[in-house]
Order: structure tokens, then sequence, then C-alpha cells
């Protein structure tokens, strides 16, 4: 099945293969690639798994990153996997080595790490010489996803076509992605579990883009299948590598965070685990301002100051613009009856 699958990707590539070749980060002069098969392995090369924090709340333990330096520096995706600030990376050939996480810009969604070891000289993708492709154009994509390799295992190869540059606009769970830059729109599944930090690639093997996290759009509510253009990342690549990157104030920052939030008024809701997951309440903080006002374990918030909660979504959003004092009338459904119960915005935290 595997010698199947890798056949299937050189064949793709001998059809479409551009006649322009690429360039390797070495400081020697690169080979020619002459074939498919060439490109492909030189690519497969340049892409490594991670292994990290994970096999918690469902959270995978696995990655995918790029190799952007023969010294050993590594660009993935900001994830939980670098929770523990030491990764296990493995290379194409199956070499297992310690990373340390060196620095990331939270609002690009970027990580780099530094692979531990001296004289590594492994071959990495040429920052210098990154694609800026239009849609139409025939790509391919190189991820770990679904743990498909572990150890000298080739990563996945994914044929797809660009079908879109814009910006992206999507979540993870109840949260806007952090990231709200221009991406590639790809005609084909690639966002998978453990892709995120993957490759995308002209079939030259010429550096598209950075394979994004499992992200649902804002609007449609679907799966997004993008990767953000290296363009967008290269120059904080070298910086960061360089040891003077300075991370751009973001929309986390203190004075864009919300005002209140359910757990300030002593409310601790129902997990969110759909979109639109009912505002009930899986209990109350004994002696917060809900359990002063008879708010209840089990009861569901239909309206908040008028406003109608079809979602803790919702709730969050109008919880958010509240002021310290403010008034709040809650409408909550206890049994079968309708229960109005009032409560007062708490002094704004961090005062």
């Amino acid at each position: 099945m595997r010698g199947r699958s890798r056949l299937l990707a050189i064949l793709i590539v001998l059809l479409f293969a551009l006649a322009e070749q690429p360039q390797a980060c070495r400081a020697a002069p690169a080979p020619v690639l002459s074939s498919p098969s060439d490109i492909l392995d030189a690519t497969l090369a340049k892409v490594v798994k991670i292994f990290g924090t994970g096999g918690i709340h469902n959270l995978e333990g696995y990655g995918t990153g790029l190799l952007v330096s023969p010294n050993g520096h590594v660009v993935t995706v900001w994830s939980h996997l670098l929770d523990s600030g030491d990764v296990s990376v493995v290379l194409n050939d199956g070499r297992r080595y310690t990373a340390k996480f060196l620095k990331g810009d939270p609002s690009r969604d970027l990580a780099v790490l530094k692979i531990e070891g001296d004289n590594l000289e492994l071959p990495c993708f040429d920052l210098r010489d990154i694609a800026d492709v239009s849609p139409g154009t025939r790509v391919l994509a190189f991820s770990n996803m679904f743990k498909v390799a572990a150890g000298d295992e080739p990563v996945s190869v994914v044929h797809g076509v660009v079908a879109a540059r814009a910006r992206l606009s999507a979540r993870r769970g109840a949260y806007g992605a952090a990231y709200e830059g221009p991406v590639y729109i790809v005609d084909a599944v690639t966002n998978n579990p453990g892709a995120a930090g993957g490759a995308l690639t002209t079939l030259d093997g010429r550096l598209v883009g950075m394979i994004g996290r499992e992200l649902r759009n804002t609007e449609s509510n679907t799966w997004v299948n993008y990767a953000v253009p290296l363009a967008q990342l290269r120059g904080p690549i070298a910086e960061i590598i360089a040891g003077r990157f300075t991370a751009s104030p973001s929309k986390s920052d203190e004075a864009n965070l919300p005002r209140f939030s359910a757990i300030d008024l002593g409310l601790v809701m129902v997990p969110d685990v759909v979109y639109r997951t009912p505002a009930y309440i899986e209990s109350v903080i004994p002696g917060s301002p809900a359990a002063k006002a008879g708010v209840m374990t089990e009861d569901l918030i239909v309206f908040v100051n008028d406003e109608l909660v079809q979602s803790n979504r919702t709730l969050k959003s109008i919880l958010g613009r509240l002021e310290s004092g403010d008034s709040i009338r809650l409408v909550v459904r206890r049994k079968e009856k309708l229960v109005p119960l009032d409560l007062r915005a708490p002094e704004r935290r961090g005062k």
C-alpha cells in the first residue's frame, strides 16, 4: 500500500512538474534534481515529525515541522506540543533528536525550534526561494497527519490545487484563531490531526506555505483547508533565528480582553463541545454574585439584559461588554419555569 501511494505521488509530479529546479539551503552547490522521484525524496527529507505534550483532553501528541537551516532550525505551528519546552523531532531517515523551543509569534501561529546537536548539516528549505502562487496552481502537501510516520516511514503526500487566496476568518472551538492574515485555501483535505506545521510546495519542491491548524470557518462552520504563505513568516523566522525577534502586540493584549466572563460572576458553564452549546450552568461558585442572586446548577440561561442567549458563545460575547457595577438581569429556565434573577457585575479584573 505504501509503495502504491509513493508511486502515485511520483506520477503526479511527473505529469505536472515545472521546468525550474529548487535550490538547497546548503552552502555548497545543490545537485540538479532531474526526476520527479528526486524532487519527492528531497522534499520529504526536509519535513520532520514532532512529538511532544499531548494525549489529554483529546489533544494529539504529534505534529509536523519544516527544516529551514542546516543547523537544525525547525519551523512549526504554535501549539500544545510545545508546552513542555523540549520536544522530540524525528527526521525522514528515522534519526531522533531533542529540540528546544526558541521563540514564537502567537499572532502568526508560528514557533521555531532548534535541534540539539553540532555539525548536523541537514537538508532544508531555502527561505530565499519561496514560491508566491496564484489560484489554479497545483501543489503538494507534506505532513504527518494521523501519525502515519513515527520512525523512518515517509510522511503523507497529498496532491491539491490552490483554490483561492483570502484572509483567514476561523475559530477553534469557541475561540477565534489568533492569525487573521492572508492564507492559501487548498482544494484538498490537508488540515487533519498532526498535519499542522507541514509543507505546501509547488510540484518542483519550492516552499509555498506552512499548513495551519484544524480550524472552522466562522461563517459556514465548515473545516478549512489552508496554509499560511511563507512570505508572511519568513521575516519573523529569520529574526527568531538571529535572536532579535520581538513579538508584535496582538488582539489578546489586556486592552482587548473581555471585561467579564461567566466565571467572574461565579458561573461554571457546561463544556463548549459543539458550535452552539446551550448555556447550561454546570455549577455555581459559593459566595459569588451568581450564588447570592439565587442562580442554581442546571439552570439554562435564556436572556441577559433582554438579549437572547442562543449558546455559550453568545453568552461570552454579551458578558464581555459589561462594565464594572453594571446591573445584570438574567432570565433562566429552571425545569418548566422562566425565573428572573438580578445581580451586579463585580469590580473589573486586575483593578
